[in-house]
């Protein structure tokens, strides 16, 4: 029986090319149960092939805990990211692949992201002579060890395949805890990997941002580019309020103490409603209060304008030891570690960011 599925913004939701994807992965495996995936996902398999349906991300991930499941493959993750299919890429996928340089596919692929994933914050940032990707989730339930496990597979083995073949990542970060097929990761990514971090990143060579994309068509990239431009603007619409909250949040972080009543009465509005209309865009004020001050410690931190002490307090922390603690659940590491890494040789080289704030 299939659930009818309400595309509300109750609960975030991912690209229905995503959950495509494992579902030709799980049927070239010879485990597809259609009635079952069927189930979980609350939509007929056809309905997957819709460019603009999307499914909740707890179905998704409940999906990826079935093929699991039903492969028997731990690393199923790893192993489905590494199907290069160029007729069963996502729209995302082929404003990727036809942009003109790889830098430009990047700051792409983080500005779409969304459309992908809403449930995961993607960040981009950049050194003297690194490029690192960050992949976030919006809450500790929406963390899918499958799922970031096909995303580095798939990011590295696309960009070899369409892009440069010697491309591979310096070093790797990843949130989950070190599992048993831990060593394909660095046979495959090609740097050292290590586990258990706040957050997971993948860094590769600067120098790699200039490459240009040999196969690119611009008139497929215009045509593309113009739908889901589309599908963004209709999805951005949809999460207005939680974007203006999270500007008071912000203008409001270092003046005085955050508070979900004084935030309300600025828009007009008591406290339930203010939580009610976030809850509406799968949000919270806290996630929200976490989000803000996180992105402004890692550009505080990176940019070396500030002293750790001075970034406590404009972040709202009533000590630095306070602050540390926190950082170091975000990133994996201390600020002073964080910031060292950052300026790497030069002293001065501020990180960028070129995600959506």
């Amino acid at each position: 029986m299939i659930t009818a599925q309400v595309d509300t913004p109750e609960s975030p939701m991912v690209a229905a090319s995503s959950t495509l994807a494992l579902v030709h992965y799980l049927e070239q495996q010879g485990v597809l149960h259609p009635s079952r995936v069927e189930q979980l996902t609350g939509l007929a398999l056809s309905e997957l092939s819709d460019p603009d349906r999307r499914v909740p991300a707890d179905a998704h991930y409940r999906l990826w805990a079935h093929a699991e499941q039903v492969t028997g493959d731990p690393g199923v993750g790893l192993h489905a990211g590494q199907v290069v299919d160029p007729e069963r890429m996502g729209l995302v996928g082929h404003v990727f692949f036809n942009c003109d340089t790889l830098g430009e596919a990047v700051t792409q692929y983080v500005r779409l992201h969304r459309l992908i994933n809403e449930s995961v914050f993607l960040s981009f940032e950049q050194t003297a002579d690194q490029a690192i990707l960050c992949w976030q989730p919006d809450s500790p339930n929406h963390y899918c060890r499958q799922d970031m496990d096909r995303t580095l597979a798939a990011a590295i083995t696309r960009t070899r395949h369409f892009i440069h073949s010697g491309i591979r990542a310096e070093w790797v970060e990843i949130a989950h805890a070190r599992p048993s097929y831990a060593a394909e990761y660095e046979k495959l990514l090609g740097g050292p990997v290590t586990f258990d971090h706040g957050l997971t990143r993948l860094a590769f060579s600067s120098r790699h941002l200039g490459h240009p994309i040999p196969r690119r068509n611009p008139y497929v990239y215009s045509a593309v580019l113009k739908q889901v431009n589309s599908l963004l603007a209709r999805l951005q619409t949809r999460r207005s309020f939680g974007r203006k909250i999270r500007r008071l949040i912000s203008r409001q972080m270092a003046t005085e103490r955050i508070d979900a009543d004084s935030l309300a009465r600025q828009c007009h509005m008591s406290r339930q409603t203010l939580y009610r209309k976030l809850k509406k865009e799968g949000l919270s004020f806290q996630g929200l209060v976490e989000q803000v001050r996180q992105d402004k410690a890692l550009r505080y931190v990176a940019a070396d304008h500030y002293s750790l002490g001075e970034i406590a307090f404009l972040l709202g922390f009533s000590e630095l030891s306070a602050f540390s603690r926190a950082f170091k659940r975000w990133t994996g590491v201390s600020p002073a570690e964080y910031r060292a890494r950052s300026l790497g040789d030069t002293g001065n080289a501020p990180l960028t960011s070129l995600g959506d704030r």
